[in-house]
This record gives structure tokens, sequence and C-alpha cells, in this order.
């Protein structure tokens, strides 16, 4: 069987940068005017994903090709992507990126409203990680929001248009989850990142020496392309004449990727073997569950549902307390407050967005029925006291961030802040290491 991903020659293609480009209203025109930037020669391959009517046919390729130099096609099914191309989504799909290559889907099969650029975004990062680009210009809505967070946290580029867009919403929807900030190559020795993790250290009380470097190095090379600097020293004098630029570098290493019943398989198990063991014991009065490295929140919220859910199909109900922690302050704000762009309705069934959701404009807030279970806190697992006396913890967003010593050094935390019955609930990525 061969490789979808090799040439018909049996060698892989050439890998070269793809940028994925999301717009809604007013898009059209942005999309020109950022494309006639572009030669007809630039080393880069094009992808528009635009909200379209599903019940028309697009005219968006024909009628970019006649404004830019860029050769213009509409996607098909399985097309290989060929740099100096640019590929506009049909009317009525979802468009992927797998392989290097097309994928389309039937657009009525995703939950809640159609989010083609979060799609293709998505997809992107996954499938290329530092060789994407997202983009995201004029519109309404959230659409592409998350998706640019995504190819941010793979290490590509992200940007959004500013106040030149003609419908600023989903510009700004992006940039309230992620600067769009360009990123370029960087890599610094660890002793010349010693004055960075001290000012860090004074800003934020976060120390960033426990964390994986690599990720910490993609992270600090946005921050300084924004700036234009090419140097780790000049970037230093920088922070330390500027501390509103240490806050902003510690926010940015500090970016959280998550989501409302990721892994969805992984609640299934919650609720199928692991609250029915917790259950088992009849003297239990209080279900105890911490949630180290929370972020936004949505994974302790999506604990918390899945709870009552469990629980209301049991005549014993006993008091549930869910500790949400994490280091950022500004993620724990959104966490305590629990409202969420529409783009979640991509994860959160129908049933479950009327039962414990309350819609609110473009955003949907947690009903406070379930915000009463939750208490978020500011918590430095590697540093800080850890909690006790836990049914459950569930850390699957922190581990594979941060340094092999300091992922030892926490695991025996985890083993002191559960019961002898209780259970530690990894990410599909991180393991107990050493630990039985």
């Amino acid at each position: 069987m061969t490789n979808p991903a090799t040439t018909a020659t049996g060698t892989a293609p050439p890998i070269f940068p793809l940028v994925g480009i999301g717009a809604s209203a007013g898009g059209l025109e942005a999309i020109s005017e950022m494309m006639s930037e572009f030669p007809a020669v630039s080393g880069m391959a094009f992808l528009v994903a635009q909200h379209l009517d599903p019940s028309r046919q697009s005219l968006l390729a024909e009628i970019l090709a006649k404004r830019i130099a860029v050769p213009v096609q509409e996607a098909v099914d399985g097309m290989v992507i060929e740099v100096d191309h640019l590929y506009t989504i049909p009317a009525n799909k979802r468009m992927f990126v797998v392989d290097r290559r097309i994928r389309l889907q039937p657009r009525d099969e995703s939950l809640g409203p159609p989010m083609p650029i979060d799609d293709l975004l998505e997809s992107l990062a996954s499938d290329q990680g530092p060789n994407a680009i997202g983009v995201i210009l004029s519109g309404s809505g959230s659409d592409g929001a998350l998706g640019l967070q995504a190819v941010q946290a793979e290490g590509g580029f992200t940007f959004a248009q500013d106040a030149s867009a003609l419908f600023n919403s989903m510009p700004h929807a992006a940039i309230g989850l992620v600067p769009g900030v360009k990123r370029e190559s960087v890599e610094p020795a660890e002793s010349s990142l010693r004055p960075i993790f001290r000012l860090l250290q004074n800003a934020c009380n976060i120390d960033f020496t426990r964390y994986k470097h690599g990720t910490i190095q993609r992270r600090l090379s946005r921050r300084m392309a924004l700036r234009q600097l090419t140097s780790i020293a000049q970037y230093v004098t920088v922070l330390e004449s500027e501390p509103a630029e240490t806050l902003a570098l510690g926010r940015d290493l500090l970016i959280h990727v998550t989501e409302f019943f990721r892994d969805p398989e992984t609640f299934e198990v919650l609720t199928q073997s692991v609250f029915p063991r917790l259950m088992a014991d009849e003297t239990v009065t209080t279900l105890r569950i911490w949630v180290p490295g929370c972020a936004t929140g949505e994974e302790v919220y999506s604990i918390a549902i899945c709870l009552l859910e469990y629980l209301g199909d049991h005549a014993k109900t006993p008091s549930v307390q869910i500790f949400g922690t994490d280091v950022s302050p500004e993620a724990l704000e959104t966490a305590r407050a629990g409202r969420y762009i529409e783009n979640i309705a991509r994860n959160v069934s129908p049933e479950r967005l009327e039962r414990f959701f309350v819609r609110d404009g473009e955003h949907y807030c947690v009903d406070k029925a379930v915000r009463d279970l939750c208490t978020f806190a500011r918590h430095d697992v590697v540093s800080d006291p850890p909690f006790s006396r836990m049914n459950l913890v569930s850390c699957r967003n922190l581990l594979i961030y941060l340094s092999a010593s300091a992922q030892r050094s926490v695991m025996p935390l985890f083993h002191y802040a559960l019961k002898p019955d209780g259970v530690l609930m990894l990410g599909p990525s991180e393991t107990v290491g050493a630990f039985s």
C-alpha cells in the first residue's frame, strides 16, 4: 500500500509552508488585498475557508483567479497540495489537510454551527506543525479563533487582520485567545535564557526553568520577531526596561490549548469505569476531584457535567468538590466566568448545551448548577504543596510541557494527593514514567 503523501515516483513531495486563510463577511476584498501582495512564485501554498451559502455554488475561485497572480482552483477531495497554488473551499463542505492532501466532508456532519475555518486551521496545525501558517481576516462571529490557537501551539505563524477589517469580530476573537504575531527560528543556548527566566520569575512568580526548553524557545522567538530582534541579549534589554513586555512573554509561554470533552473516549471511561469504582464504597459522602493545569476550565466543567449525568441515574448523591488549578491568572479568570465562544458547540452535544449551558449572544455560559461544583485557584504544581484526599486527579494537559526532571518530581505529589483507592488520569501522550 502506497503512502498518500508520496508522489508517483515514490519520493516524498518537497516540504513548503501551507497557509490557511479564514474569512467571512467582507472577506473577499480582504483576501484579494492580502494575496495581491504575493508574487506568482512565493514558495507557499494557500487554502481559503470562507462562510458560504450552502445552497449556491461558490464563485470564490473564479473571482480570485481574476485578481491575483497565484493560480487558483476550487478544492477537490484527495487533491495533492501544490506549491504556489491557492485552493478555495467548495460550498456546503468542510475542508481538512491530511498528509498534505485536501480532504472534504459534507458540512452537516458536525455538531453545532458550521466552523469551517476552525476545521481547516486545526487540521493544518496537526498535519504541518511549524510549517503551518494561520491567517484570520474580516468576518463576523468567532470562527477561526480556536484554529489559530492550535496553529500557534504547534509552533506555526499566526496573523489576524488589524483595524482595516470591514467586520472585526472574527479577528478580535482570534486575538482574544492568542496574539496574532509572526514567528521565526531562534535557538538560544540554555545559558542565555537564564536572565529571561529570572525576569519572568520576578514578574510572574513562575519558575519557567522547569518547562521544556523547546516550547519556550518557540514562544520566545515569536515575541522577538514582533520586536524585530535577532539576539537574546537585545531582548533581555527590552525586558529589563519594559515590565509589560515581560508579562506579555509570560502569558505567551502559558498559552493553553484545551476544549470540552477532549478525547471523548476518556469521558466514556470515566462514566463506565471510574465513577462506578469511586461510588462502590458505601461510606463515600464526598467526591473530591483535582484538575491541575486546568487552563481556561473546559476540562473541569466537562468532568462536572459527566459526573452530574452519572449521579442523575443513581439514588446516592454525594457532595462534589472539583478543584481546577493553574498558574495563569488570566486563564483562571476565564474559567471562573464559565463563558465560552459559540465554537464549543462542535464538541458539546445539543442535549448538553440545552441542559448545562445558557446562550448569551455569540457565547455559551456554563449553568450555575455546574459552576457551583467547581472551585478555581492559582497553584503551581511544581512548587506549591499538593492537594490531598482526592478521589480523582486528572492531569491531561500539563506534563507534556514540563521537563523530565519536573515530571519526576510531580508524580509523587499526585500519589500523595490521592486517596489509597484514588484514580490518576493522564493524557494519551503522558505516562507515570518509572513510577509504578
